[in-house]
């Protein structure tokens, strides 16, 4: 089965959806001048994210696109725009990568685990106090689920937790509490 363009975007709005350390997505990117040697190409990348404060551009080509693409020569070397955002492809072999690709697909498949308010709360409040934890033992915190590990992964399909990606899913998988995207009006 070839690979398309749309299941690869979606591929990267799923990693982007768990990675803890994309901050912003926007779709498509503004303009993006880049020399070229004696060129000059405007570009719109298909997204920007930015992560700890930086921006970044992304295209997501398939292998056949990147053959044609106008800024494949310069990416290959890390292309820069002209504003100093890097630009980057992401294709099927960098977003389908193991162990990546398995770990997300397992925490999405938890997307619609119950998880009650008591169970919640618990799981919080102890990542609250404790940090960063194993997730066997984050998940022992779910007292009302049938599975704690699904728990705490459906968590991370609300934003609530960061489990890492590039890693398999694993008793010592290290679960920690993510920012929130809005004030926290008690300050806690």
């Amino acid at each position: 089965m070839p690979v398309t363009r749309p299941s690869l975007i979606a591929d990267f709005l799923a990693i982007c959806e768990l990675d803890a350390e994309i901050e912003t997505l926007r779709a498509p990117a503004s303009v993006a001048v880049f020399d070229l040697g004696d060129m000059t190409v405007e570009h719109v990348a298909d997204f920007e994210i930015v992560r700890d404060g930086t921006a970044f551009l992304v295209d997501i080509v398939t292998d056949e696109d990147l053959l044609s693409h106008p800024l494949r020569a310069a990416a290959i070397h890390g292309s820069v725009a002209n504003d100093g955002r890097p630009f980057t492809f992401e294709t099927a072999a960098s977003l389908r990568a193991e162990p990546r690709l398995a770990t997300v697909r397992l925490i999405t498949a938890c997307r619609r685990t119950p998880v009650t308010a008591g169970d919640r709360v618990r799981i919080l409040h102890q990542l609250d106090e404790c940090g960063t934890m194993r997730l066997v033992d984050c998940a022992s915190a779910a007292m009302n689920a049938a599975d704690g590990v699904a728990a705490v992964l459906a968590l991370a399909c609300e934003g609530l937790v960061a489990v890492d990606i590039s890693r398999p899913i694993l008793p010592e998988t290290p679960v920690r509490r993510r920012r929130l995207p809005y004030s926290d009006p008690f300050a806690f």
